[in-house]
């Protein structure tokens, strides 16, 4: 997955298998810890694909400015209380969430 060309392929199926989803729906994947939280600044298919490509070095500059990461409890609890729905896509065996409404940006 080195060429642009074969980047932007999958990023045009990875948007097809991406949906909205509420956060009860995903509590067995969080309490196994695979949901991975994607700040809503950054793009859910651009951090999928680097994913999917296993670019490590972007994800550790991501995991560092605390763009990407682990759901904090604190975090999960306010999500639950609200039943959020949140945008999201797997790649197996982890689920990105991206929360874009409003209360997200504060």
């Amino acid at each position: 997955m080195t060429s642009e060309s074969s980047r932007d392929e999958l990023k045009a199926k990875l948007n097809l298998e991406t949906s909205r989803i509420h956060w009860h729906d995903l509590q067995t994947y969080f309490a196994r810890g695979q949901v991975v939280r994607v700040a809503p600044e950054l793009d859910l298919l651009d951090v999928a694909t680097e994913l999917t490509a296993d670019n490590k070095t972007r994800f550790e500059q991501w995991m560092a400015d605390s763009k990407v990461g682990y759901v904090p409890p604190a975090l999960a609890q306010s999500w639950y209380d609200n039943n959020i729905e949140l945008w999201a896509v797997v790649i197996a065996p982890w689920v990105l969430v991206q929360d874009r409404s409003d209360h997200a940006l504060h």
